[in-house]
């Protein structure tokens, strides 16, 4: 038990945090289980159903912090990359489609600024020209 009074209201605020995001990873992982076992099932729809409620639940985790944003992204790319691969087994009765030929644009960039300026100064006899640049945080 801590001895801080700090430590103390510390303690009191991660348990009321822990509870709340409880809910919200519990349901996530619950969707995910779903939608594992919708794939045993061999059939589209309700596997494709169960899969769009996971990655919501997902994406609404790691907007709240619950989980990090890469983990969510890794377990709706694994539950993606499952209904792909049941996709072409269901709809293979289905005619190909033709792919028609897209033609890439060519976008020029924009020229690149410079941060470089030249100053001209004039004395009585000679005249200078110096190069200046922006200083950095460092010098």
């Amino acid at each position: 038990m801590a001895n801080i009074k700090s430590q103390i209201k510390r303690n009191r605020q991660n348990e009321k945090r822990r509870i709340k995001n409880r809910v919200y990873r519990g349901a996530a992982r619950t969707a995910v289980k779903k939608s594992r076992a919708a794939f045993g099932t061999n059939s589209l729809e309700p596997s494709k159903a169960a899969v769009l409620e996971a990655i919501s639940l997902l994406d609404k985790a790691a907007q709240k912090g619950i989980l990090h944003k890469n983990n969510a992204a890794r377990r709706k790319s694994r539950l993606m990359k499952r209904l792909v691969a049941l996709a072409p087994t269901m709809t293979q009765a289905a005619a190909p489609v033709e792919e028609t030929p897209v033609e890439a644009e060519v976008v020029k960039k924009p020229a690149r600024r410079t941060t470089r300026t030249t100053k001209t100064t004039k004395t009585a006899k000679t005249t200078k020209t110096t190069r200046t640049t922006k200083k950095t945080a460092k010098e």
